[in-house]
């Protein structure tokens, strides 16, 4: 076997982008380290990664589909009998590749709970050790810590103090856990800040829908230079200029790279993906949480504990409520560089 044909499934949870996108310096790092990445994935993150990567090879696996807009809870609860459905699936589109393909060494999984193999090292991504449920989050993080250790070993994308997951990523479990430092697809650009207001949109819908609308609202009359990025990965890049407003159905790595480096204030989700890359590129940020998602509701109040950032809840928020930012430290820390020690793990067979 030649050092390029080595290679590793990874494979990315479709739950907005975050998943995927933190995916993007593991996807470089296998490439500089004589791997061949094969992405496993389905809906928009499967299409981002495919743009992001065209020359790579691609499977796609079933799709999750969780939908909520009242409880996350629930939702899940209600779609569970498809959830497993498609689990199943995955898992055995997985092993078969596998099987017919001798030179796959190991198996990178974010967050998707079946992409493993008996047959290779496999790898769980995931900053959620604990997941947070309400009056359930006993029962939820003794099922995740279950199935985490199946996997050969889990990757924390954190620093060693779980700077910015919290009580997420901590335990005492004995888990084969590792910390590898925050990930993130960006670098830091120093460049003129022209946009005073980006907004960049991510998640499940509708919830997705629902700020966007709120926010159009509340920015309709705004004189500054406000940049709205929606999202929404679709076949062709779009752009379009309403007043003041820049709006982008989806921009690709690099583009949004220099928007955010060139933006004064963002605005934003509390998903982990997203704070990992507001750190890694030092800006000023207001997060609105995903309304009934404890992770993030759980993850915007420690931010805000800590004076790193401000946030609001959607019902909550109206314009102004961003210059309370002046108050904060802002986040940060250092660029992604992914230990290549990492990957000796896929040469134990």
């Amino acid at each position: 076997m030649t050092a390029t044909s080595k290679k590793i499934i990874i494979a990315p949870l479709n739950w907005g982008l975050g998943h995927a996108s933190r995916c993007v310096p593991i996807i470089k790092a296998l490439l500089e380290n004589n791997f061949t990445p094969i992405i496993a994935s389905d809906g928009n993150a499967f299409t981002f990664l495919r743009k992001e990567f065209p020359s790579l090879e691609y499977l796609e696996i079933p799709t999750y589909t969780i939908s909520y807009q009242r409880s996350l809870k629930l939702g899940l609860l209600l779609q569970l009998p498809k959830i497993i459905k498609s689990v199943r699936e995955e898992k055995r589109i997985i092993n078969n590749f596998i099987l017919r393909n001798k030179d796959v060494v190991g198996v990178i999984s974010d967050n998707r709970i079946s992409v493993r193999s008996s047959l290779v090292p496999s790898v769980y991504i995931t900053h959620q050790i604990n997941v947070l449920s309400g009056n359930t989050t006993f029962i939820t993080s003794f099922v995740h810590q279950k199935i985490i250790q199946k996997f050969d070993e889990c990757w924390i994308p954190d620093n060693e103090n779980s700077e910015f997951s919290g009580k997420l990523s901590s335990t005492k479990k004995k888990l084969n856990t590792k910390f590898i430092g925050v990930l993130s697809r960006f670098k830091k650009e120093d460049l003129v800040e022209n946009t005073d207001i980006l907004i960049i949109l991510s998640g499940p819908e509708p919830n997705r829908t629902f700020l966007e609308n709120k926010l159009k609202i509340a920015f309709k009359n705004d004189s500054r230079s406000i940049v709205f990025v929606l999202g929404k990965v679709e076949a062709v890049q779009k752009k379009w200029i309403s007043e003041n407003t820049t709006f982008y159905n989806y921009l690709l790595s690099e583009e949004l790279q220099k928007l955010i480096n060139s933006s004064k204030v963002v605005i934003c989700r509390s998903g982990y993906s997203s704070i990992m890359d507001v750190a890694v590129l030092g800006k000023k940020v207001f997060f609105i949480p995903t309304q009934n998602q404890p992770e993030q509701e759980y993850l915007a109040a420690y931010l805000d504990e800590k004076k790193y950032a401000p946030f609001s809840k959607i019902e909550d928020f109206v314009e102004e409520k961003i210059t309370t930012i002046k108050d904060y430290k802002g986040l940060k820390t250092n660029e992604t560089k992914v230990d290549f020690k990492l990957f000796r793990l896929f040469e134990r067979k």
